[in-house]
C-alpha cells in the first residue's frame, strides 16, 4: 500500500471532513462548542442521518414478495459485503443486534455454553465490563474457572506474555479488549491471539473492538479470532444497534435460533435495514477519505489508507495535547497533572486521560464545558474502576478525539486548561475528593 498523505497538511481536506459531519462546531442544545467526547459517542455523518430518516419511513420488511422487500434485502446484503471489506473478513458472517455490548454478551454466552465441562475462560482486568462481566457471569453460571490476567496499571496495557503466564490447554474461551475506553491505549490483539492459540488451539477468542473501531484499521484476517463486536454510534453512525462478526466455527455452534429456521442464522427477528444502510454510509465515508489521502484504486486499499491517515493525524492531536501547541503549555508541563498510562505511550489511540492533584475531575469538566469544550470525567465505578483504582485515583478527565477535530481545538483546550489548572481556586482544593 502507498503511504497515506497527512490530513494535517491539508486545511482543505480537514474542512471537507468536518463538512461531512453533523454538529461539528455547535451542539443543537448548548450552542458553539469543541467536541472532545468522542469516546462516549462520535459525531454522526450527515449521510447517516439522511439515510436513517429515509428508511424510518419505508413501510415494508424484507422477506416479502414485493419490490420494497427485495430492495431492503439487497441493502442488507450490500452492507454485509461492505463490512467484509471494511474489516477485512474473508469468511464468517456479520450480524446486527441491540448494541455492541449485547453482541459481546451473546457471543461470550454461546462460546461458554458450548465449552467442555470444567474448562476455563481467560480475560484481562483491563477490559470494559461489556466483555468482562459477560465472561465472569457465564463462568459462575456454568461452573467454569475464570482466569484473570492483570494489566499493567502504569502503562495501561496487557501483553501476550501476560496472557501466556496464565494460559493452559484447557482454556476454552478468551476475551480481549482492543482499546481502552478510559485511556485510549490500544492492545496487540494479533500477538495475544497468537499466544493463546499456541497453547489452546481450539480456544474461542472474542474481541471487544468498540473503542478501537473509529481510530484505525480493522483486519479480521490478521486477528485469527472467532468474534468481534463494534458499536456503530462510536464509528460515525447512530445509536440503536450493534454489529458483530462471528467466524465460521462460531457460526456453526448450537445457538439461540428459531426452531425449523436456517441452521446458521444468528439474527433473531426482522432486521432494521436502515441500520445496515447506515453502516454502508460509514464505510463509503472511509472509502472517500482513502481516495483523498492516497492514489489507491482498490476498495480495501483505500480503506487501509484512510485508517492509516486517521491514526497518524489523531496521534498528532494527542501529542499536541500532551506536549503543547501554538505556544500553549501541554499537559505534561502543567503542575500536579498525572497523565494516565504515561506521557510517551505509543499505544495511545485518540484519547488522553489525566487527573489533577487536589482538583476533582468533574469540576474541571464543568469548567471546560462553561468555556465551550465538551469533555468527560470517568469515576472509579463499575465502568472505570478497574483502571482508576490501581492508580489510587477516584476520577479522571477524558479528552477523546476523532480525526475531524483540529489542532486549533487542541490549542483552545490547552489555553482553557492552563488558565484553570494554573490558577487553582481555594474552593476547589477545600472541596476536593482527594
Amino acid at each position: 500500500m502507498l503511504k497515506a498523505k497527512s490530513i494535517s497538511d491539508s486545511p482543505d481536506l480537514i474542512a471537507a471532513i468536518r463538512g461531512r459531519f453533523a454538529h461539528v462546531e455547535s451542539c443543537p442544545y448548548g450552542g458553539p462548542r469543541v467536541y472532545f467526547e468522542n469516546g462516549g459517542g462520535a459525531l454522526t455523518l450527515k449521510s447517516v442521518i439522511e439515510t436513517s430518516a429515509h428508511f424510518a419511513g419505508v413501510p415494508d420488511n424484507q422477506g416479502r414478495d414485493n419490490p420494497t422487500a427485495k430492495a431492503l434485502a439487497q441493502v442488507i446484503v450490500k452492507a454485509k459485503a461492505d463490512l467484509a471489506v471494511f474489516m477485512n473478513a474473508q469468511s464468517g458472517q456479520f450480524i446486527a443486534g441491540e448494541t455492541g455490548t449485547e453482541m459481546l454478551y451473546r457471543m461470550i454466552r454461546t462460546a461458554c455454553i458450548n465449552a467442555p465441562k470444567g474448562s476455563k475462560i481467560i480475560g484481562s482486568s483491563i477490559e470494559h465490563p461489556s466483555s468482562r462481566s459477560a465472561a465472569q457471569h457465564w463462568a459462575r453460571t456454568l461452573g467454569m474457572t475464570y482466569v484473570n490476567v492483570p494489566h499493567d496499571a502504569q502503562s495501561g496495557t496487557v501483553t501476550a506474555d501476560d496472557y501466556v503466564a496464565l494460559m493452559h490447554p484447557d482454556v476454552a474461551v478468551a476475551t480481549i479488549l482492543h482499546a481502552s475506553p478510559v485511556t485510549g491505549i490500544g492492545i496487540d490483539v494479533v500477538a495475544i491471539s497468537k499466544a493463546i492459540r499456541a497453547i489452546a488451539p481450539n480456544c474461542l477468542i472474542i474481541v471487544d473492538g468498540i473503542q478501537h473501531a473509529a481510530h484505525g484499521q480493522l483486519d479480521l484476517s490478521a486477528y485469527n479470532v472467532d468474534g468481534y463486536a463494534i458499536s456503530p454510534y462510536k464509528v460515525f453512525s447512530r445509536h440503536g444497534y450493534g454489529i458483530g462478526w462471528i467466524s465460521d466455527r462460531m457460526t456453526a455452534l448450537p445457538h439461540e435460533a428459531l426452531h425449523g429456521g436456517p441452521a446458521l442464522n444468528w439474527e433473531l427477528g426482522t432486521r432494521d435495514a436502515g441500520a445496515y444502510a447506515a453502516i454502508s454510509d460509514v464505510i463509503a465515508y472511509f472509502d472517500w477519505l482513502g481516495g483523498e489521502v492516497s492514489q489507491e484504486t482498490d476498495f480495501r486499499k483505500r480503506i487501509e489508507a484512510a485508517g492509516q491517515a486517521v491514526h497518524d493525524y489523531e496521534a498528532d492531536l494527542t501529542n499536541g495535547l500532551i506536549n503543547g501547541v501554538d505556544g500553549q503549555r501541554g499537559l505534561r508541563d502543567m503542575g500536579k497533572v498525572t497523565i494516565l498510562s504515561g506521557v510517551d505511550n505509543p499505544a495511545r489511540v485518540g484519547t488522553v486521560s489525566f487527573a489533577v492533584q487536589g482538583v476533582a475531575s468533574p469540576e474541571i469538566v464543568a469548567e471546560l464545558n462553561e468555556k465551550g469544550i465538551r469533555t468527560h470525567s470517568r469515576t472509579a465505578d463499575h465502568y472505570s474502576g478497574n483502571i482508576l483504582k490501581p492508580l489510587n485515583l477516584p476520577d479522571c478527565v477524558r479528552i477523546s478525539m476523532c480525526h475531524y477535530n483540529t489542532r486549533q481545538e487542541v490549542s483552545q483546550t490547552l489555553r482553557a486548561l492552563n488558565d484553570s489548572i494554573g490558577q487553582p481556586k481555594e474552593r476547589r482544593v477545600t472541596g476536593s475528593k482527594r
